[in-house]
């Protein structure tokens, strides 16, 4: 985006780091998603109990809510060593004959953004998933040999923000999925106070309250607003983040008491003052923000959807009456937009 946003989800080395010191290593610490820690401590201690490799696992849900974290409990859980790739990293399927050949036994792979991995790589992990082989094709033409290579058994951990993307018989060799959903203010409250402990934070619990309701039910946002409150709180305050400092933080950093940052807002008074509250196409909407159209459509509309202030149509997307009640307008009279 032109102009920064805390919630901006492009993450410089310096967070990432940051990100990892705060992440929790043990399943017991980590907090929210009760039915899917639940789930997955039943999944790893049955494996402990029979000295055997936990079956693939399948994480799905929005970015932000702890689907790289829990792959590391599961390897830290499991005593067992961690490989970390991505999807878009391998596009070609020796690419991932070279990752699968260096596994070592128990080995918990961790592949984020399974979805966008391509079509081939795919083909190929389907066979290492369930019989723990690959076959690497040496030549081409009529003369090509399959060469079948046998890896160890080892746990696939693969994570994605559209699980409707990847192909069923990928999908259906997954032992255990696990649907990760958006936090709760009291959650997100006990984040806070949490990660301000480990980064040495003195924080009013007034303070965590109202970072948490601004956090889009989101840890990795309500970690990294926290952040920004703490400097607000150390350049312009005692050090001492209070409720009072980090109201003052968020509203200078364009963060709304109900999460909405610039591009959100920028988004919502598009549709509603320059269309009129729509119908409006989303190339449209996104010259009209200064945008990519995959900026507005990933990071600015799910969350707007979301609240219930803009609604997606045959006809295009459309500001509803709470939308229009949040920057201060009335919903003028629309024809049915649904025919």
């Amino acid at each position: 985006m032109d102009d920064y946003s805390p919630l901006d989800p492009a993450r410089t080395p310096d967070e990432v780091a940051v990100e990892a010191a705060l992440r929790p290593a043990e399943l017991a610490q980590f907090l929210g998603q009760p039915r899917v820690v639940d789930q997955l401590g039943l999944l790893l201690d049955a494996a402990r109990r029979r000295a055997s490799v936990p079956d693939h696992v399948l994480l799905s849900g929005p970015p932000g809510l702890g689907k790289t974290t829990l792959a590391m409990i599961i390897a830290h859980e499991m005593s067992a060593p961690l490989r970390i790739s991505s999807g878009p990293a391998i596009q070609h399927a020796g690419d991932l004959a070279a990752i699968l050949s260096g596994l070592s036994q128990g080995e918990v792979f961790f592949l984020d953004e399974i979805h966008r991995m391509s079509r081939p790589a795919q083909e190929m992990l389907y066979l290492a998933m369930e019989d723990f082989r690959v076959d690497v094709v040496v030549g081409k033409g009529p003369g090509a040999t399959a060469i079948p290579l046998e890896i160890p058994p080892f746990t696939l951990v693969g994570a994605t923000t559209r699980v409707g993307l990847l192909p069923g018989p990928l999908r259906d060799r997954f032992g255990f999925t696990a649907q990760l959903d958006y936090y709760d203010e009291t959650t997100l409250d006990s984040i806070v106070t949490r990660s301000a402990t480990v980064l040495g934070i003195e924080i009013d619990p007034g303070a965590a309250q109202v970072i948490a309701s601004r956090s889009r039910g989101t840890p990795r946002i309500a970690n990294r607003l926290l952040r920004r409150v703490r400097d607000f709180a150390q350049v312009r305050g005692s050090g001492l983040v209070t409720p009072d400092a980090a109201e003052s933080a968020l509203d200078l950093f364009e963060v709304d008491p109900l999460g909405l940052d610039r591009l959100d807002r920028a988004v919502l008074q598009a549709v509603c003052v320059k269309f009129g509250g729509g119908p409006v196409g989303l190339s449209t909407l996104a010259i009209a923000v200064s945008e990519e159209a995959e900026t507005v459509a990933e990071v600015a509309e799910p969350f707007l959807v979301r609240l219930g202030f803009l609604m997606r149509t045959p006809r295009g997307r459309v500001a509803t009456a709470a939308g229009f009640a949040h920057i201060g307008l009335q919903m003028p009279r629309q024809p049915d937009l649904f025919t």
